[in-house]
């Protein structure tokens, strides 16, 4: 990557889920915004923007048929038209869903499908150097198996813990596994992007804050493991309690991959809660914003920061754009080493609104671009920064240059 890369993402979202009318669905992103159908188009978009980097993947529910067997039909061409257009592709493997052979994150097997699957990946497309192996790890265990939303649709912590172990263990075994691809074919070492949300929980009241601190601390969990980062002695008897194993804890540090590894951090509005006193949680909005939250991710792993994702609908995309592009400037002036900044997505999502847990067909206005491929105003907005921005940020004497 250059020092500073400006980002977008196409959504690729595809869990399963359980509808009200007792119906289970493959909820996927890719077909809802027609891009399987005008995936050329949103290329172009993506030229047309002048951005560097485009978080993307093959859809990993159709793509992996089965243990050791593949589709690559659909990725030979995308991929083929990326590599032409040269867009770097930072690839994302699994974006919330499980392919149906597979079960569910509960599924003790799938991490090392998922490590072959990461490995063929890496085989056939020798030219990719970037990475996302498991996109929010903390948001999917979360979703499918402590909200019980998504895939295996199940509560409690037990279920919770047994997800995040899995999904930390397929993200750490598909690293091994893309590093012994890439050095068997003399190739250059990958460069990881674990893209992880970055949350906080704010006490309600003071007999809250015991709750809120414990909530603070787990909601490092995904990169704890991922990086073999030491949980404090609560923490770790909670994963304990909860299902995992004294040796499984003690895995991810022997496992830890010793390549580059780029913090991502996503950051919206609803990335920030309030801890009630009956322990239920609500929106806060931004009290803290990107900046506080970063800097605590920082200060835990000291590792290179990429923001990679943020948005919010028209028509306060733009404030929003100008509000995160402020923080990731001030970190900079600070000196932590953010090195990317990503919109995501690019164009138009649909049913995020109820967090893909209802068929409706709505459209959420929160790309740079509409489903039509018309840019919306931030998308404008955001060309234009990267015309004013991309020389500044790609040098490194940036503190000089704004007169620090």
């Amino acid at each position: 990557m250059r020092p500073f890369v400006f980002a977008t993402g196409i959504e690729a979202s595809c869990p399963r889920v359980l509808l009200s009318d007792g119906r289970t669905v493959r909820m996927d992103e890719y077909e809802k915004t027609g891009h399987y159908a005008r995936w050329r188009d949103d290329f172009a978009l993506v030229k047309e923007l002048e951005l560097d980097v485009l978080r993307y993947g093959p859809p990993y529910h159709s793509t992996h048929r089965g243990p050791g067997c593949y589709d690559w039909s659909f990725a030979d061409e995308t991929f083929a038209e990326l590599k032409r257009l040269r867009i770097t592709p930072l690839v994302d493997l699994c974006h919330f869903g499980i392919p149906d052979w597979a079960g569910d994150f509960q599924n003790p097997e799938w991490p090392h499908h998922f490590a072959d699957y990461a490995r063929a990946f890496a085989e056939r497309y020798p030219w990719v150097r970037f990475f996302t192996p498991v996109n929010e790890i903390f948001i999917t265990a979360t979703f499918s198996a402590q909200n019980g939303w998504w895939n295996e649709c199940r509560t409690g912590d037990r279920t919770f813990i047994t997800a995040l172990k899995h999904l930390c263990q397929a993200n750490v075994l598909a690293m091994g596994a893309i590093v012994a691809a890439r050095r068997r074919a003399g190739a250059r070492e990958p460069v990881f992007v674990q893209s992880e949300s970055s949350e906080y929980f704010h006490a309600a009241h003071p007999d809250c804050v015991s709750q809120a601190q414990l909530l603070n601390e787990r909601r490092f969990l995904a990169l704890d493991l991922t990086y073999g980062y030491p949980v404090s002695v609560g923490t770790y008897q909670y994963l304990i309690e909860h299902g995992m194993t004294d040796g499984e804890y003690h895995w991810f540090a022997r496992h830890h991959v010793p390549a580059h590894c780029i913090m991502g951090t996503d950051y919206y509005a609803a990335n920030e809660h309030i801890v009630h006193a009956d322990g239920s949680l609500s929106p806060s909005g931004d009290i803290f914003g990107y900046y506080v939250l970063t800097r605590q991710y920082y200060n835990r792993y000291r590792l290179p920061v990429m923001h990679t994702e943020t948005n919010t609908a028209e028509p306060s995309a733009q404030t929003w754009l100008w509000k995160q592009w402020a923080n990731i400037v001030r970190l900079r002036q600070d000196g932590v080493p953010v090195v990317g900044f990503t919109w995501y997505s690019l164009i138009d999502q649909v049913d995020w609104d109820t967090t893909l847990r209802e068929d409706n067909g709505r459209v959420n206005p929160l790309g740079l671009a509409d489903l039509q491929r018309r840019l919306r105003p931030v998308g404008i907005a955001y060309q234009r920064l990267v015309r004013e921005w991309r020389t500044i940020m790609c040098t490194n004497n940036l503190l000089l240059k704004l007169g620090y």
